[in-house]
């Protein structure tokens, strides 16, 4: 499966911080198998995160779009509001997962406004923006998600458990 990596930072964009939950989303999806076609820092630009989003699920050919940064509450976060609008069906229970299990490690898990949904054929996951919590939650979600892409791909058409 094909993955492109979106880190939602305005610092980052301008070449004035590291990212390296991007990276960390690169190491995770690579051991698990994925490969990254795809690895980009955007800035938090509602529109032009929406557009990317919505290129590279229409175009470019990735089953998953994973995201990181943008879901907390600085009003320049709005990687939520970008994924909700170019999606045709959101996948609550992705985010919902990944809060109550980060609600194990930290109190502060309440405060992510992850969304998850689909384009198309390709699932975008919001990721949140430490890389700490990068690694907390991919390990957390990544096992379950080959199956949902197999499901969304057509690689596989049965959802019932052996």
């Amino acid at each position: 499966m094909r993955v492109a990596i979106i880190t939602s930072s305005d610092s980052g964009y301008r070449g004035e911080r590291e990212d390296l939950s991007g990276p960390e989303i690169r190491k995770l999806v690579e051991a698990a198998g994925y490969e990254v076609v795809i690895q980009e820092i955007l800035p938090d630009e509602q529109e032009m995160l929406a557009g990317r989003l919505t290129e590279i699920a229409d175009t470019e050919g990735a089953e998953l779009i994973l995201t990181t940064g943008g879901t907390g509450f600085s009003p320049r976060d709005v990687m939520p509001e970008a994924t909700l609008s170019v999606v045709d069906k959101v996948v609550p229970g992705i985010p919902e997962a990944m809060r109550a299990y980060s609600l194990t490690l930290t109190g502060r898990a309440m405060l992510s406004r992850a969304a998850a949904g689909i384009r198309g054929k390709t699932l975008i996951v919001n990721l949140p923006g430490s890389p700490r919590a990068v690694n907390e939650c991919l390990t957390y979600i990544l096992p379950q998600l080959s199956h949902g892409l197999e499901i969304l791909t057509g690689r596989s058409s049965n959802c019932a458990r052996p």
